[in-house]
């Protein structure tokens, strides 16, 4: 080969189809990119419907653990 030959690259190798290699790394971090936003979305929904604190409800003497009756 001469020196001043141009090379030109194959364009295939930038394919996404036909590189498995590139395809595949791109591929696994979108997997992990997706179960990332995945778990973070579950995490805040679970947050926001959390339990907020212990209502004051009216609980009549007679259904207590020691009722009083009357």
């Amino acid at each position: 080969m001469a020196q001043n030959e141009q090379h030109f690259d194959d364009p295939t190798k930038k394919d996404f189809a036909k590189n498995w290699v590139n395809s595949s790394v791109f591929i696994f971090y979108l997997q992990v990119f997706c179960v990332l936003a995945f778990v973070l979305g579950g995490c805040y929904g679970l947050y926001q419907h959390r339990y907020k604190g212990h209502p004051d409800v009216a609980v009549p003497e007679s259904t207590q653990y020691t009722p009083k009756y009357k």
